[in-house]
């Protein structure tokens, strides 16, 4: 087995990983292997970064045949036993379940329930499409970021490569395996900025102006939308446009506008305790029966939950949970959802701010 180090000097972060744990604690995590099948293939390198004495240091564990295999897991966990936060891309479906199940086959001690976790593959899986994003690998999102690499192999083209190495131990296909994994290690420190686009949806977001536009669409019909100019903590490496709900945003830096359509039109509120009510059919309206039952029978039914509303005509924004009561609809089976754009309101900024972080996740996390 053999053991290499790279210094990255006068490497500085993007992000803020020290607000996760002390950086000193931190150990970000890389394997290579034969195969997607712990069952028949086998770890022939584990690269791991690390920050010590000021610099970011990666090591890397190489097998020179499979039999090394026990000693490179070996080495690996007993050094990971000094940190108690692990950082890795997919790791939670690939990386870890190979080494535990390597280790158990080797009868190895192995458990990484004591440390802290981050798959920066899950924290920005479910954006994907709010980034424009045609997958979520690593090379798309370092291409995304704008990082470039040396390495041009993939892992699935590296097995040929470590195959040959066996046969030959040619320097140059070692040469080629370590770069590689270098190259990914350095690329999870490099990506780290993409969790920005995480906090966005996870922060709290300040509306700092709010105002109306007046327009005509493209058909000349006339439109009223809100615009909404936001600040927030994160900042956007990249400068991202999303349009979704009928909403739209854009982003950089620390700085956003949201866009969200006005509705003015006649909607509908239903009283929950339809039981309480009667329906008038001639004027299309529910009332209380503390007051209906002066209304002559021929003109009241027993309210049912469809037809137990109030109409009225006003302007209206909307919202996809239940964030500003009382709620309208356009009819009962109807999902959409509606609150009044009252003076009040217009006034709140505080409530335009938690508005702004609803319509964003709702924008982000929307089926295709």
């Amino acid at each position: 087995m053999k053991t290499e180090e790279i210094i990255f000097g006068n490497f500085r972060l993007k992000y803020p990983l020290e607000r996760l744990a002390p950086l000193n604690q931190i150990l970000f995590l890389d394997i290579e292997t034969t195969g997607f099948l712990s069952s028949d293939s086998s770890i022939y390198l584990i690269g791991c970064a690390f920050y010590s004495e000021g610099n970011w240091i990666i090591r890397q564990w190489f097998s020179q045949s499979p039999d090394e295999e026990a000693e490179l897991i070996k080495s690996f966990l007993a050094f990971a036993g000094n940190y108690s936060y692990l950082i890795h891309y997919n790791g939670n479906t690939f990386d870890l379940p190979f080494i535990k199940n390597k280790a158990a086959k080797y009868g190895l001690p192995c458990s990484f329930d004591n440390m802290e976790g981050l798959d920066i593959y899950r924290r920005i899986m479910p954006y994907k499409n709010f980034l424009k994003l045609p997958d979520c690998k690593l090379r798309t999102i370092e291409q995304f970021l704008g990082i470039s690499r040396e390495d041009t192999y993939n892992g699935g083209e590296l097995i040929k490569v470590y195959s040959d190495y066996i046969a030959s131990h040619d320097y140059n296909l070692y040469h080629t395996l370590l770069l590689h994994n270098s190259d990914d290690m350095k690329g999870l420190l490099e990506i780290l900025p993409v969790l920005h686009y995480y906090d966005l949806f996870n922060c709290d977001i300040k509306a700092c102006k709010v105002q109306a536009n007046y327009y005509n669409d493209i058909h000349g019909v006339p439109r009223k939308e809100l615009i909404l100019q936001l600040v927030f903590a994160p900042s956007l490496p990249v400068s991202v446009s999303f349009m979704g709900k009928g909403c739209y945003f854009k982003g950089q830096d620390h700085e956003g506008t949201l866009i969200v359509p006005i509705y003015e039109e006649e909607l509908k509120y239903f009283y929950a305790n339809y039981k309480d009510y009667y329906y008038l059919p001639t004027e299309d309206v529910a009332l209380h029966k503390s007051i209906a039952s002066f209304v002559d029978k021929d003109y009241r039914i027993q309210a049912c939950a469809s037809n137990c509303y109030t109409r009225k005509i006003s302007r209206f924004l909307p919202q996809w949970k239940i964030l500003m009561e009382p709620f309208f609809k356009r009819e009962y089976k109807s999902k959409d959802l509606f609150f009044e754009l009252t003076d009040d309101i217009k006034k709140n900024r505080e409530l335009f701010s938690i508005y702004a972080s609803h319509i964003l996740n709702e924008m982000a996390l929307q089926q295709e």
